[in-house]
This record gives structure tokens, C-alpha cells and sequence, in this order.
């Protein structure tokens, strides 16, 4: 790799910050990143620190916690971290920086966070151990440096975004759809769990194995729900698929208590405060909580129509136009054209099944 003539802009992406960071930091020059203005408000020092345990140095606002975020790479000394959350982009990001340093990473999580990338770096020939143990914390070790082997990839529906229509077909009276190759791995389907668990009819058919990856259909019909408790280790699992969840939860028989997933409150926006502001705004009763929400469903009752607003957040955008397939009257999302970061083709599929 070479130095970048220009300053690089990640968007609106933390994954793509978070893991560019853990790339740069083993090479011998320095880089520049940047992003709009919601990801220059996110936390980077849940990453730029551990990398700076190997060798890696940071400088940018607030001491390197925010964006812009100079990097400068070299040589990296391997060591073992300890991570006081469990995050797939911290984790990443340590695996990548850690393939170029000398010596031996460990790292380490309260729980085992999406695991993708060890699946992908274990198929492109990297040799590595992963640990969980009793109390379910979560360890990865390798010896750097690690040549990669190029590889043919086929990438599993996400299941982060399937988990849109996940919601809308089981609150949706008379709904039957089937979406086809959305990936399972056991680190993504907390929504499948807690639907399930909350009376959601969800079929996995036609399970098959690709590229690592454990992908299935799923065949999905409205069915009554009923509230449930989300918490603890469910909430690394499900993490971005909390507020459409919370729509499902404002429809469902009972209440609904959201509890340790603090980690919303530094998405793309504050969800916790963004999803409970749009739920009430259509009439349900949610009350925002420090690290969750609290939710007493409808039983089934319609929504009213109101005017959201998506605070710059494809998720809560996406969530209010579910939302808005069970309210009485029209319901408006401003700051839609935000979806375009991970969905563009939402507006069409959901207007395609909408008949």
C-alpha cells in the first residue's frame, strides 16, 4: 500500500473508519480520515486506543476520540488487550492491525461479537485460535505476521437489513413473504430470537453453508406478539436491529424492557432517545431509559400517522417507514435519502411488497 494523496472520507460509515484504522496502523506512512458530520460525532477511541497499545499513533480532535483522525502507521509489537466491550469493529480492527505486527495478539471481549471477520480471515488461510470461556468471555489469539491468501467471496444478505421486513411482514395483517439468502451466522440472529420469542412465525428454509457462512430463506407471517425482556448477552447480537424491534415491541401485547444496550445512544444518532421520540410522536408509550427503552405495546391497535424525522440515521428512517405501514393516515419520514448508505434499493422493495 502506498500514503493517500488526499484525505480520506469514510461517510457516514464507523465500520468503515473503525477497520481502515486497524489497516493503516501497520503501515509505514501516515493517513488522514474523515467523515460527514454524524461520523466525526463518534467515538473513536474504542479503537484508536487498543491500536495504540501495538505501536500505532493517533492524533486528531479531542485527543484522537473523534474525526479527522491522523494516522501513523510502522511497526507494530503484538500484545494481549483487554476489552471492556464486545465489539465486531474493535475486534476487526485489532485482527488487522495484528496480521502486520511481530509477536502474538490476544484479544479479548466480555462476550463474543459478530464474528465475520475471523470466518473470512480463517477462509483466506490465516491461522488463528478462539476461545469462549464459562463466564462467556471471548478470546482470539494469532502470531503475526500472516501472509493472507486470496480467496472467492460470495457475501450473505444481512440480516441487519432483512430484519426490516422481519418486522413489517409479522405486524402487517395478512403478510407472507419469504426472503431468500440472508446470512445466519449465530453471532447476527438475536432478532430472530427475540421475534421468535415474542410469537413472530419465522421459518428458516433451505439452510446451506456459503462461503464460511451459514445462509438460509426466511419465510416470514404476521402473527400476534407479545412483549418480551432484551438484555445483557442478547444485545451485541442485535444491536442495530433494536429500533425496529421497538416498532414490533409498540404493536405487541405487554410491555417490552430494553435494557445494557447504552451503545445505541453513539449510532449514527442517539437511537435510544430518536426511536422512542418517533414511537411516541405515533402514539405508543415508550419511555427512554440510560442503556434501553421501555415499551407497552398496543396489543395489535394501529399506530397514528405522524411526521418523523430520521436525525440523519438510515435506521431510524427505515424504522419509521415500518412504522408507518400500521398507522392510520400518512405518515412522513423526513431525511429518508439517508438509507442510501446501506439500503439503497429499500424505497423499492418496500413499496414492491406494500402492493
Amino acid at each position: 500500500m502506498r500514503a493517500p494523496s488526499e484525505v480520506l472520507d469514510c461517510g457516514n460509515s464507523g465500520t468503515t473508519m473503525r477497520l481502515l484504522l486497524g489497516l493503516l496502523a501497520g503501515q509505514d506512512f501516515s493517513a488522514t480520515l474523515t467523515g460527514d458530520a454524524s461520523l466525526r460525532s463518534r467515538p473513536m477511541g474504542r479503537v484508536t486506543v487498543p491500536l495504540g497499545t501495538l505501536g500505532a499513533r493517533f492524533s486528531g480532535a479531542n485527543g484522537g476520540e473523534r474525526a479527522p483522525l491522523m494516522v501513523t502507521g510502522g511497526s507494530l509489537r503484538n500484545g494481549c488487550y483487554v476489552s471492556t466491550i464486545a465489539s465486531a469493529q474493535v475486534k476487526t480492527a485489532m485482527l488487522l492491525a495484528g496480521l502486520q505486527g511481530e509477536g502474538t495478539l490476544v484479544f479479548e471481549e466480555p462476550s463474543c461479537s459478530r464474528d465475520h471477520s475471523e470466518r473470512m480471515l480463517m477462509a483466506m488461510g490465516v491461522e488463528m485460535e478462539r476461545t469462549i470461556f464459562a463466564d462467556g468471555r471471548h478470546q482470539v489469539r494469532l502470531v503475526g505476521p500472516q501472509q493472507l491468501q486470496a480467496t472467492d467471496v460470495v457475501v450473505p444478505g444481512d440480516i441487519s437489513s432483512a430484519a426490516f421486513f422481519l418486522v413489517a411482514a409479522s405486524i402487517v395483517p395478512d403478510s407472507d413473504i419469504t426472503i431468500t439468502g440472508v446470512g445466519l451466522n449465530p453471532t447476527r440472529t438475536g432478532v430472530l430470537d427475540v421475534l421468535e420469542r415474542m410469537g413472530a412465525d419465522i421459518q428458516i428454509e433451505n439452510a446451506r453453508t456459503v462461503s464460511g457462512e451459514p445462509v438460509g430463506d426466511l419465510h416470514v407471517r404476521s402473527s400476534p406478539l407479545k412483549g418480551t425482556d432484551i438484555s445483557k448477552t442478547e444485545i451485541p447480537r442485535l444491536i442495530d436491529e433494536l429500533p425496529v424491534i421497538a416498532v414490533a415491541a409498540a404493536m405487541a401485547a405487554g410491555e417490552t424492557c430494553i435494557r445494557d444496550a447504552a451503545e445505541l445512544r453513539v449510532k449514527e444518532s442517539d437511537r435510544i432517545t430518536a426511536t422512542v421520540e418517533l414511537l411516541n410522536a405515533m402514539g405508543a408509550q415508550a419511555e427512554a431509559r440510560p442503556d434501553g427503552m421501555l415499551i407497552a405495546g398496543f396489543g395489535g391497535s394501529s399506530l397514528r400517522a405522524a411526521h418523523v424525522h430520521a436525525n440523519g440515521d438510515h435506521r431510524i428512517a427505515m424504522t419509521g417507514m415500518v412504522a408507518g405501514l400500521v398507522a392510520r393516515g400518512e405518515t412522513k419520514v423526513s431525511g429518508a435519502s439517508c438509507i442510501a448508505t446501506s439500503f439503497p434499493a429499500f424505497h423499492h422493495i418496500l413499496e414492491t411488497l406494500r402492493g
